[in-house]
């Protein structure tokens, strides 16, 4: 018996059992079955009559020649979606391969740049560069503190938001905080442009615009102190050493009576803090209370 025939006497239920088990286990039944439990969710118009054998013939031609037709083109779309899909990637990962770093309080991080530079992160601060860019374009964006050791070739920017960095193959330290911008050259030639001001360092030169006014003056460093877990300050407001104490040991501190624009200079050693606090405040001869393990009061005459 043909497939019609078989077809016909399967629509009509005139199958014997042989024939019945025979059509239940051919490959055209699924599809066949499928075309009817489809149907049923239809609502017949008033018009409309059961399809016969011919119309229900028509739409399997029509269903076969469409599945017949998918079956070639789907290959071809999941070959066109796994080369977007692999361009994206590359275009991702290869090309706008950003990278962020930051550290938490109380944390130093020194990070390997693509062409072996290196920088040292002070606590709380952040870096992005781009990984896939970086043989054309050397840059680095900065919030916080950090030392550069940077290997010659192309020109090298560290971008903050309060100025620029420049150079070729040098040493130096970046320190940006809120109204507290500073560059001190340790070795090679540093350019600085920040606001209006541009400076061109060389080996000691310091460069701080500080509340908004401008000073340059030497260093007899070699490197920044805070790499050897010491903040060191020149002639800088209470406040500064405050927030870096805040952020090397992690703490709140609440000050009663004092003046925190009084200049400071001087430091305090990391990994103790009651000595570092000893440190801050007998000079300026003020006193400290250890509130909780993460809150202290300093207190003014």
């Amino acid at each position: 018996m043909n497939k019609e025939d078989l077809l016909k006497k399967w629509l009509n239920d005139a199958l014997s059992d042989a024939e019945k088990e025979a059509f239940l286990q051919s490959d055209e039944y699924v599809f066949y079955e499928d075309i009817i439990n489809s149907a049923q969710h239809f609502k017949a118009a008033n018009f409309s009559s059961p399809d016969n054998f011919e119309t229900f013939k028509a739409k399997y031609k029509y269903q076969d020649r469409k599945v017949k037709q998918l079956k070639w083109f789907n290959p071809l779309v999941r070959i066109a979606s796994v080369v977007i899909i692999a361009l994206g990637l590359y275009l991702f990962f290869f090309n706008n391969a950003q990278i962020n770093i930051q550290t938490l309080a109380n944390q130093q991080k020194t990070i390997e740049l693509p062409d072996a530079s290196k920088v040292v992160l002070n606590a709380k601060s952040h870096i992005t560069f781009n990984k896939g860019d970086w043989n054309k374009h050397r840059e680095v964006q900065l919030d916080g503190e950090a030392y550069f050791k940077v290997h010659k070739g192309n020109v090298f920017d560290v971008i903050t938001t309060d100025g620029k960095v420049t150079v070729v193959g040098t040493q130096f330290n970046v320190k940006q905080r809120k109204d507290y911008f500073e560059v001190i050259c340790f070795e090679g030639v540093v350019k600085v442009t920040s606001q209006s001001i541009s400076k061109t360092l060389y080996a000691n030169d310091t460069y701080r615009i500080l509340n908004g006014e401008f000073s340059g003056r030497k260093t007899t460093n070699l490197l920044p102190q805070w790499t050897n877990n010491k903040s060191s300050f020149e002639s800088v407001p209470f406040k500064e050493v405050i927030a870096e104490l805040e952020r090397q040991y992690d703490i709140e501190i609440v000050l009663k009576q004092v003046d925190e624009y009084r200049i400071f200079t001087g430091g305090f050693v990391h990994g103790n803090m009651k000595n570092a606090l000893i440190s801050v405040t007998q000079p300026m001869d003020l006193t400290y209370e250890i509130i909780t393990a993460n809150q202290v009061v300093i207190h003014g005459n």
